[in-house]
């Protein structure tokens, strides 16, 4: 019996030894899908449940400035508004078709509250509508601040809404108001807009007032990192951009930005350069989907457009807000119908991220509700995510990978700027 029992013991250690020389199968490895095996019915399936596998982030939706505008009210009979519209590029329904999990509420300010004041007021009215929408659906929205709240929500079904402030002009001249921001739950301060502010200079501003960030700029820089709020580089200067990189502690992010290589003449896209660097950093940049962002030619061929129908509107001495201009606009529009890119292009500037900085530095920053009427083919609201996976995975992209465009990534530098922030 002992000899036996030895036998079997030492068999048992063979086993065990040839087992651990045996090469592991990475995540990536076992995940990976046969698509060319697969039809594009079958892929069109397999996109659409990948998409609800997993949370999709959006690094920038403008609702919140959309209902602004449009008076919305939470009163009984305006409650519908954020479930179900034909109005705008988001709701909840079209949000839960296309697999949206958590898009960032853009909390943004025009420029022209820099000037007139009030820019604090202003955000805060926006912050107390993105709240009072979660507080009446409970059961459908929830305020989120930290990754682990937007996972859980996940599992619940309800839709996460993170909020991010497009412009730092809110914070004024006071230091303290970037904690007073995050603790009303914004998670990141896109630095500026359109215009230079008190913090930095803006892509879309010749006037260069600060030749990057102001001194008051590097110190509202610092305070992010320290109370935890990401530090979006969309939007500014070229010299803004790398003194940012130069001094933050922590990895930052594009929240809605595409790549300059195909669009030569648009700073506001990053060029390569930059988006090695935001790599090397460990940041994301997220890809935007308006048309003239991912096109130069169309962007091109846009603006041209649009200076011939001003002419016409000035030769009846109309501008483009006059009622008596609509008539004029919307025949002009059915006799040159616009221009657009579509989700290819999208795919496009993704696989750029990918060849210059890797899979891990690539998101999505849609920009629904925030580039009027130019979002690409394929990707006209929030309900068509899918289409992009599905043209990623025609593209050979795994599953690992579909993941951390639509999540993972994000999550990383908003789990590590907290973690910096605690300390």
């Amino acid at each position: 019996m002992q000899l036996r029992t030895l036998l079997f013991l030492f068999i048992a250690i063979l086993f065990t030894v040839a087992c651990k020389d045996e090469p592991k199968t990475t995540a990536t490895e076992s995940a990976k899908i046969p698509i060319a095996e697969m039809d594009d019915e079958a892929i069109k399936k397999l996109a659409d449940e990948l998409a609800h596998k997993y949370i999709i982030t959006d690094g920038h939706v403008d609702l919140p400035y959309r209902l602004k505008i449009t008076n919305f009210r939470l009163e009984k009979e305006f409650l519908g508004i954020p479930l179900k519209t034909d109005k705008g590029d988001f709701d909840l329904d079209r949000a839960k078709i296309g697999g949206l999990d958590a898009p960032f509420m853009s909390i943004y300010i025009p420029a022209s509250y820099q000037k007139d004041g009030g820019a604090k007021i202003f955000a805060d009215s926006l912050i107390d509508m993105v709240s009072g929408i979660a507080d009446a659906h409970p059961d459908k929205f929830a305020i989120t601040t930290s990754t682990t709240q937007a996972k859980a929500n996940f599992e619940k079904g309800i839709l996460s809404l993170p909020m991010g402030m497009e412009n730092g002009a809110p914070i004024e001249d006071d230091i303290k108001n970037v904690e007073y921001f995050r603790d009303r739950g914004i998670r990141y301060i896109t630095l500026t807009h359109s215009k230079d502010n008190q913090i930095c200079d803006s892509s879309y501003d010749s006037t260069r007032t600060w030749n990057g960030l102001s001194p008051f700029g590097r110190d509202v820089v610092k305070e992010m990192n320290r109370v935890g709020i990401m530090v979006d580089i969309s939007h500014v200067s070229d010299s803004t951009f790398y003194q940012v990189m130069e001094m933050t502690d922590v990895p930052c992010i594009a929240s809605h930005s595409s790549c300059r290589i195909f669009t030569p003449d648009f700073e506001r896209n990053m060029n390569n350069d930059m988006i090695k660097l935001l790599g090397e950093k460990n940041g994301v940049i997220q890809i935007n989907f308006g048309s003239t962002f991912l096109d130069g030619e169309i962007a091109k061929q846009r603006n041209e457009l649009r200076g011939k129908m001003m002419k016409i509107l000035e030769a009846e001495g109309l501008s483009f807000r006059d009622e008596a201009a609509k008539p004029i606009i919307e025949q002009f529009q059915k006799d040159n119908p616009a221009l657009f890119s579509d989700v290819e292009k999208v795919a496009d500037h993704i696989d750029n991220v990918v060849k210059v900085a890797g899979i891990d530095h690539v998101g999505l920053g849609s920009d629904y509700d925030g580039v009027g009427d130019s979002l690409p083919t394929g990707l006209k609201d929030v309900s068509q995510y899918p289409n992009l996976i599905f043209t990623l995975l025609k593209r050979g992209y795994s599953e690992e990978d579909i993941a951390k465009i639509c999540y993972k990534n994000v999550f990383r530098v908003w789990d590590a700027v907290e973690k910096a922030a605690q300390g």
